[in-house]
């Protein structure tokens, strides 16, 4: 068992700060960000955990595998559908929405 050390935190020791912060609109709603955070990163710091909706029967889904491979945390960044969130860095003024199906009922004929 490990001793608690108060102030040895992951960003103490390695000296680390956030270079800037500022908010993304997630469903209308306005979350904090920092400069290199991920949407996925944005998303759990506020506690959502699912930002897509499968297209066979509207499964919720979000970050499975956190490294791009598996799809399951596409999101609509800007009116760009089929975003993968764990990739994309979120940026100032970024509007994010939960992706419902293929993200593109609008083309649907």
């Amino acid at each position: 068992m490990t001793a608690h050390h108060p102030g040895r935190t992951p960003r103490a020791l390695v000296g680390g700060a956030p270079l800037a912060t500022y908010t993304i609109t997630f469903d209308g709603r306005e979350l904090p960000a920092q400069e290199g955070q991920s949407v996925a990163a944005v998303l759990w710091a506020a506690g959502i955990l699912a930002w897509r909706t499968t297209r066979e029967g509207g499964a919720p889904r979000g970050a499975f595998c956190g490294i791009g491979s598996c799809y399951d945390c596409l999101v609509t960044v800007n009116g760009r559908p089929n975003q993968r969130a764990c990739l994309i860095a979120a940026r100032a003024g970024d509007t994010i929405t939960t992706q419902e199906g293929t993200g593109h009922a609008d083309l649907t004929v």
